[in-house]
């Protein structure tokens, strides 16, 4: 299996690590538009396979016919975010890369999966969606897990305990209308209402919303990287490896949850021909109107570029 990363900046380029690093391919291919910068950065990371114990090759490349075959194509590329700026004053750059970079690889990979990192991403997605052609189960962000992950990892921070025991789920935009359920987030099997005040609770999801510009902030030229590159390796092993694995992702609803026409956070089952499933769960009155709301947001984000 051939998996191509675009855009060798800091997701790109720590998400091609992280896929060789677990052996998640045969090949990954790291393009990029800036001459030397893919084919620098793939060789470096490919000396360092004897130490890791992968086979994986690392090839970098800015000529798209070098992508040609690939499984899995991961859509990094784009600008970053700055302080101040929100992931939706990304907008009309983006558009024009993103738009850019799925028909160069449609050109060589009709029957790739696409998945998208890049923001404003649910939009980013609707864009890569229509100007791929492929069916809609082959074009999936990235953003729910990295979501989650935060919420997680608050979570683990403020009760002291292993991530590994903490669920959570976060549903909505990649922004800051994102819905995570308190309801389903446990920790070994305990609500995590019966182990944080309710006020506390509230307060670490709304870091949860902030977890981007809270990275940028510190960062001042651009925007998280280690833990979205996480969020793609584990999507791509789930299709690599065809787990099944039950993840939050950005997916192109029709109905589900009331909701049409658009990309947003849902669990989703990941497998070898890409979105196999989308679960929907029973949700409160309450969650469906953040949901709803979060929905809308997307929606008119996504109204500006028409």
């Amino acid at each position: 299996m051939k998996i191509t990363v675009v855009g060798a900046g800091h997701v790109g380029a720590t998400t091609a690590q992280r896929l060789a690093q677990h052996q998640l391919g045969e090949e990954v291919v790291l393009i990029d538009i800036a001459e030397g910068i893919p084919q620098g950065k793939a060789l470096d990371m490919y000396e360092s396979t004897p130490v890791l114990g992968s086979d994986t090759r690392l090839i970098g490349t800015n000529d798209y016919k070098d992508t040609a075959g690939s499984a899995i194509t991961v859509i990094t590329a784009g600008q970053p975010r700055t302080p101040g700026m929100s992931r939706d004053d990304l907008l009309m750059a983006n558009h024009k890369i993103v738009s850019g970079v799925t028909k160069n690889v449609m050109k060589h990979s009709p029957d790739t999966i696409l998945i998208v990192v890049t923001n404003p991403l649910d939009v980013m997605c609707s864009v890569a969606f229509q100007n791929s052609g492929l069916p809609s189960d082959k074009v999936i962000g990235m953003a729910g897990i990295l979501d989650s992950t935060r919420f997680r990892s608050f979570l683990a921070l403020e009760l002291n305990v292993s991530v590994k025991d903490v669920q959570a789920l976060v549903l909505g935009g990649h922004g800051d209308s994102m819905v995570p359920l308190v309801r389903y987030t446990t920790v070994a099997g305990i609500p995590i209402s019966e182990l944080i005040p309710a006020k506390r609770i509230e307060e670490i999801v709304q870091r949860t919303r902030d977890g981007g510009i809270e990275i940028v902030n510190y960062l001042k030229t651009g925007s998280a990287y280690y833990a979205p590159a996480a969020g793609v390796a584990e999507m791509v092993e789930s299709m690599f490896k065809n787990q099944h694995r039950v993840l939050p992702c950005s997916a192109h609803l029709n109905g589900e949850y009331g909701i049409d026409g658009i990309f947003i956070g849902v669990p989703c089952i990941l497998g070898r021909n890409g979105l196999e499933k989308i679960i929907e769960l029973k949700i409160t009155d309450e969650e469906k109107a953040a949901l709803k709301k979060s929905a809308d947001h997307v929606k008119g984000v996504l109204d500006r570029l028409k």
